[in-house]
């Protein structure tokens, strides 16, 4: 079983207060927007997604680094 991985929003990294996105599980981003409930991100941060990314938005740099990292990323295999 493989799990995508999309995008999602966090409104500051709590490193540099700048607004970055994270990658969530993609099961896990409609149930947040509809019902609030708390995503926890591939770096390990944890929010409620409240923003859609849009192209060309930052992404938080340890979601990239570990997201590049997985064999067969977003693979529906």
């Amino acid at each position: 079983m493989t799990t995508q991985t999309l995008e999602s929003p966090k409104t500051a990294d709590a490193d540099t207060g700048n607004e970055v996105f994270h990658y969530v599980k993609k099961a896990k981003i409609a149930e947040s927007a509809v019902l609030g409930t708390m995503v926890q991100a591939l770096c390990g941060e944890v929010f409620p997604v409240t923003k859609t990314p849009k192209p060309g938005s930052p992404v938080c740099p340890r979601c990239k680094e570990i997201y590049e990292s997985i064999p067969n990323r977003g693979s529906d295999a």
